[in-house]
């Protein structure tokens, strides 16, 4: 009997499927083999573990990464890395100690498997898709879930197929693809959909360049990204000494896409995105000769050997201008050990870069914070305002060769315009392969008498009543177009610290949004949030939900939403509904109120629901699943899972 030829995509679901059908859009549960956590999100997921009453996980591979919070001025990190360690001992969980490196690139080194799903609690663990692996990041309490063995449950997304062609010219590197495709389809261009790259034009690309590639597809929106796991990946795979791993898993002769795209390599250009969006996307060479105060390498989106190698070749016996600040961001021990050995980190110190500690650091805006209104050109994959860690920046996302050209030059500069060649930089067959930082599961037996240590800062969860079915809430925060989790719930060294108290962290909440949300939430009791299109793209951060609902927060009314935030609202009790007639949102102001009547029925009986506000009624639609009903009218999803467990 012959099968109808699949895509790699349309592979990885099948294999793991356990409930649901793959039509585009429906509900869809998934097994998931690997899970992914780090330490902003992971002291959540490991408390919410200990609410479920888990006593060992139930995957294949669980990771615990320190790689956000490692600025230590205090006890407040230092005691939450002693907690999370524990946890990982406890519950049978690798433990990546702090500097060992950042998540994503660490766990393609020593965890991904081509045809695994991985479940992380970072909206970039998509960058595992460059290894042939179906990734999705996802909020910490749906990997608590999945840690305790549960399905990962999402709709399942279109299919969007990416030929690449032809070969990348000299000056332009993976980072240019992902911006190319930015500035074609903005920051909601992927809802929905799973991004899948084929064609020969995969050739040049390795795995790590793929990374780039999969990692940014997040500021897409998209779900995942997916490369073919092939030579490439088996190449990296065999330097990791992890060869026996590699499998093959290519797409099908004649398989379908539900939509397609088609990028011609030979004919991009030098690309960077403006202040403040990955989206604002333009050539280099159309704001060349703006001045620069920073630049800044590495971060999850160029991670790679190669990324650092050419910065170094690039600068190898010449300086950093002397108005510029250059920052190295090494992403794993291992790679930091490689570039030292052969000779890169030499050239990059040499020039006057400043070397930190393996980790995410500027990224997330744990450290390397740029000076107030000044440029600051970074490798990373966002720039929403403020992240950074300065409240006031102007930064920019390009690849490391803009990066290091402009911070030779002390202006924004296009490296084709450079008099030097362009640096040809191998991938070393041999890297060194440094697991001794990397914690291995206890036993079963040890594993029992590990006893969880918990600093003064850490505060257990609160627990939310159910959803009520009938309701009057005013409207406190109207928010626009495109409000990221970033400006929902801050990073940052002064924020972070407290991811593992809600009460203390709740009072940033919508910091970037409003001024004085958490003394006026705590006032009114509570209300409504009001969106625009895309409400809640970016960090997975599950805090961004969890805070606003522990000050009141009931009922978020938006044009659409992002697809992780969506569901961390429905995981703590706050129910997401979108306009039907967009032009309402135009109706409703801070103060306004919104009535709702016999809420559960309604929700239950159809996708589309009425509300009142004033003598308007309003038409609102939700896209919940009956599971996701229950789990809003029980109290949230830790709720959910006791009643169900007592059942």
């Amino acid at each position: 009997m012959r099968h109808t030829p699949r895509n790699v995509t349309q592979k990885l679901i099948a294999s793991h499927l356990v409930s649901g059908d793959m039509t585009p859009g429906e509900a869809v549960g998934l097994k998931i083999d690997q899970t992914l956590t780090q330490d902003a999100t992971g002291t959540m997921v490991m408390l919410e573990l200990e609410a479920m009453g888990l006593e060992r996980v139930k995957t294949e591979i669980s990771a615990q990464y320190v790689d956000h919070n490692l600025i230590q001025e205090d006890n407040k990190n230092p005691d939450d890395h002693r907690f999370l360690q524990t946890a990982a001992q406890r519950l049978g969980v690798w433990f990546s100690r702090p500097g060992n490196g950042v998540s994503h690139p660490t766990h393609q080194q020593r965890f991904g498997k081509p045809g695994k799903t991985l479940l992380g609690s970072d909206s970039h663990t998509p960058a595992a898709g460059s290894l042939g692996m179906l990734a999705i990041g996802a909020g910490g309490i749906d990997v608590a879930m999945a840690m305790a063995g549960e399905p990962f449950y999402t709709r399942m997304p279109e299919v969007w197929g990416v030929r690449l062609d032809g070969r990348l010219p000299d000056w332009i590197s993976a980072k240019d693809v992902i911006l190319e495709m930015l500035r074609r389809h903005g920051v909601s261009g992927g809802v929905g959909r799973i991004i899948e790259y084929y064609g020969p034009g995969l050739e040049q690309l390795s795995a790590m360049d793929r990374h780039v590639i999969a990692n940014m597809g997040a500021e897409l929106g998209a779900t995942t990204s997916v490369f073919p796991s092939d030579a490439a990946v088996k190449a990296f795979l065999c330097a990791e000494g992890r060869g026996d791993d590699w499998q093959e898993l290519l797409p099908d002769d004649g398989c379908r896409y539900d939509c397609r795209e088609e990028i011609d390599l030979s004919h991009l250009e030098p690309l960077i995105a403006k202040p403040s969006s990955p989206a604002n996307v333009v050539p280099v060479r159309e704001i060349a000769g703006e001045p620069l105060s920073q630049a800044y390498i590495g971060s999850s989106a160029n991670p790679g050997y190669r990324d650092f190698a050419v910065a170094a070749a690039m600068l190898e016996g010449r300086t950093v201008d002397d108005d510029v600040s250059l920052e190295i961001n090494p992403t794993s021990r291992s790679i930091l050990e490689t570039l030292t050995r052969d000779g890169h980190l030499f050239s990059l110190l040499d020039a006057g870069a400043r070397l930190h500690q393996a980790g995410c650091n500027g990224c997330i805006g744990m450290g390397q914070a740029p000076a107030n209104e000044v440029n600051s050109l970074r490798t990373v994959p966002r720039n929403f305002p403020g992240r950074s860690g300065t409240r006031e920046d102007r930064v920019f996302l390009c690849s490391p060769e803009t990066a290091t050209a402009s911070a030779l030059n002390g202006v924004i500069t296009d490296p084709r315009t450079l008099d030097m060649p362009y640096p040809r930089i191998e991938e070393p067959s041999d890297p060194i392969v440094n697991t001794r930082t990397l914690i291995p599961p206890l036993d079963e037996e040890k594993a029992r008498k590990i006893h969880l240590i918990k600093g003064p800062n850490i505060e257990s969860l609160p627990d939310f009543e159910p959803l009520e079915t009938r309701l009057t809430l005013p409207v406190l925060v109207k928010a626009g177009d495109d409000v990221s989790t970033d400006e929902i719930m801050p990073a940052g060294g002064e924020v972070l610290p407290y991811r593992s108290n809600i009460p203390k962290i709740a009072e940033f909440a919508f910091r970037g949004v409003m001024e004085g949300y958490a003394a006026q939430a705590r006032k009114t009791g509570d209300h409504i949030v009001i969106g625009g299109n895309n409400y809640g793209q970016g960090s997975s951060r599950e805090h961004a939900a969890i805070a606003p609902r522990y000050l009141g927060l009931r009922i978020v009314l938006a044009r659409s939403f992002a697809r992780i935030h969506e569901q961390n609202l429905i995981n703590f009790g706050v129910l997401p509904l979108t306009f039907v007639d967009a032009s309402d949102y135009d109706t409703l102001e801070i103060g306004s109120e919104v009535a709702f009547e016999n809420l559960r029925q309604a929700l239950e009986a159809s996708n589309e629901i009425g509300a009142r506000a004033g003598d308007k009624t309003l038409r609102l639609e939700h896209r919940l699943t009956p599971r996701q009903i229950e789990i809003l009218f029980s109290g949230g999803l830790i709720a959910w899972m006791r009643e169900h467990r007592a059942a």
